[in-house]
């Protein structure tokens, strides 16, 4: 709160011309351009006339509404002055009259009014306090004078001073921009003119050619002179104009701020061309549409070459499928006299009526064991070719289930009567069921396969999220979440030096006596696994064991 000065003028009420006869107290103080107000002796507003409501923003309920409550009360730095500094509260407090002192009082919408207040206490006839009048006089508008007369007046003089320089400094500055302003126009221009590999074309709000490029007389194939004018629709072909495709593009472009288009084009021979086009609205300084940029780029090259890549995908996958077919046809037909060869090998060497020697016997022996790795080997390479899949294939796979079956298998077999195949709780994945369990019985069996020769096989079967370290970075950007199938045994090992190896169709580290297998199975296990859009890891050490990690991502979509 500010007292006022000698100097602070407050200005006078204008006359209101008005008949005491024709008028009540109240009437008379509603007529008042400054603002009244009375409130009793705690500071509840009972009586306000229209220029105290026009000066609070607000028109307070009366019995209901504190003074206080009614406007804030500002200090001179724009904080909010404590209620009990005020001077209505001071002249209820005090029971005396507050002159001479200036406040500022802001209006709910924000404004800020400069108002000098008279407070006077009421009293009845027997002297006790009823309550307070209180006149604000609105010297905003003297303030706002008062301030930039003196501010003005105090600036005057240097801005006299420096004018002069100031205009010679902008002149200066503008000429130089101007300077600027024209080479880079210059520079523009000879850019955008001496661009060959695209079409920049300047059309109007209309679509009508208003400027172009080298690139675009090199694209198009017009000169200046037969295409300034024009609208630019002459570059698309009859059925695009009639389906009014270019001026599509200009409402996209109006709509969104360009549009983006790729398709046939036609060049002034009549010739097409696959262009790609961007199309961008230029507004004006009131934001309204003064015409198009359109720059065109020939990628026929592209659409030639990627149309004929596709040819080419279409021609492997029919191949493919070809190859396929012919895989079972032959494998039926190479299996086919091997089990004959099987059979009549068989039958000659079990029949007890008759007699070999030791040498006939043993050649016989490995006669039909060389057909019997040969049907196995006929079998793997049809089950390596198989294992693809479409999108559709995928289903949902009971992980813990598949297991379960592959370990009952093996238990049957008297081979593998002592191993244990250890697992708790695996998840249900998506994935081809046949494939899962072929790679499940490829892994586990390897595992037995491998065994120590002096202790019996342990297959542990373990899964977890995948920890985010273990993730390619960009799948770890993504979000993406991928399963972590662990299959971990205590067999002879391998150094690890060679855990990409094992994968190769045909690749073994451990040639022993009583092994069996084609050396497809790891490899078949590895395209499994990319066909389920993940990876798989090995790694172990030799005399203790070996650990496979599948990575199979949580969704496949």
């Amino acid at each position: 709160m500010k007292q006022a000065s000698d100097s602070d003028q407050v200005p006078t009420l204008p006359i209101v011309d008005f008949s005491l006869t024709d008028l009540t107290e109240g009437q008379l103080l509603h007529r008042l351009p400054a603002a009244v107000y009375v409130c009793d002796k705690e500071g509840t507003i009972i009586f306000y006339n229209k220029a105290a409501a026009e000066l609070w923003g607000r028109e307070p309920e009366l019995g209901k509404d504190k003074w206080c409550g009614s406007y804030k009360i500002l200090n001179e730095d724009g904080s909010e002055m404590p209620l009990h500094e005020c001077p209505m509260a001071i002249c209820l407090k005090e029971a005396k009259a507050v002159h001479g002192y200036e406040i500022k009082v802001m209006q709910p919408n924000g404004n800020i009014k400069t108002v000098v207040p008279y407070p006077q206490p009421l009293f009845n006839e027997d002297g006790k306090l009823t309550g307070a009048i209180n006149m604000l006089v609105d010297i905003s508008d003297f303030k706002r004078t008062e301030n930039a007369f003196r501010e003005s007046e105090s600036q005057y003089k240097d801005l006299a001073l420096s004018l002069e320089r100031a205009i010679e400094e902008k002149t200066l500055d503008l000429r130089r921009k101007n300077e600027e302003l024209k080479k880079s126009e210059e520079r523009y221009h000879k850019m955008v003119d001496e661009v060959e590999d695209y079409a920049i074309i300047f059309l109007d709000q209309n679509g009508i050619i208003r400027n172009w490029n080298k690139g675009a007389e090199k694209i198009k194939g017009y000169k200046d002179s037969e295409i300034l004018g024009k609208s630019f629709e002459i570059f698309y072909r009859p059925e695009d104009q009639a389906s009014g495709l270019p001026f599509k593009l200009l409402q996209q472009a109006i709509e969104m701020g360009k549009s983006i288009h790729e398709g046939w084009r036609l060049r002034k021979d009549g010739s097409l061309f696959w262009g790609s086009t961007v199309v961008t609205a230029l507004h004006g300084p009131g934001a309204e549409i003064i015409g198009f940029t359109k720059v065109t780029r020939d990628l026929t090259a592209k659409k030639f070459s990627e149309d004929k890549m596709k040819e080419y995908t279409s021609q492997l996958e029919f191949q493919n499928k070809e190859l396929e077919q012919f895989a079972y046809a032959a494998s039926h037909d190479l299996k086919e006299p091997l089990r004959k060869i099987h059979l009549y090998n068989s039958s000659v060497l079990d029949n007890p009526a008759n007699v070999f020697d030791q040498k006939s016997r043993e050649y016989l022996t490995r006669s039909v064991n060389a057909t019997k790795r040969m049907n196995d080997l006929i079998e793997d390479l049809l089950m390596y070719s198989r294992t693809t899949a479409s999108k559709d294939a995928f289903l949902k796979v009971d992980l813990g289930a598949i297991v379960q079956e592959v370990a009952n298998v093996y238990h049957e077999d008297a081979d593998h009567k002592n191993a244990r195949i250890e697992f708790g709780q695996l998840p249900v994945i998506k994935g081809v069921p046949f494939q899962i369990k072929q790679l499940m019985t490829n892994i586990i069996g390897n595992s037995l396969k491998y065994k120590h020769p002096d202790r019996d096989a342990v297959v542990q079967i373990k899964h977890e999220q995948a920890p985010t370290d273990e993730i390619p970075q960009l799948d770890v950007v993504n979000k993406k979440k991928y399963h972590k199938i662990s299959i971990i045994d205590n067999g002879i090992g391998f150094d690890t030096e060679y855990a990409d190896k094992i994968f190769d169709i045909f690749q073994r580290l451990n040639n022993l006596p009583g092994a069996k297998g084609s050396g497809i199975g790891l490899a078949i296990c590895k395209k499994i696994v990319q066909n389920h859009k993940g990876w798989i890891k090995a790694s172990g050490k030799p005399d203790e064991g070996a650990r496979f990690d599948i990575y199979i991502p949580m969704d496949l979509g």
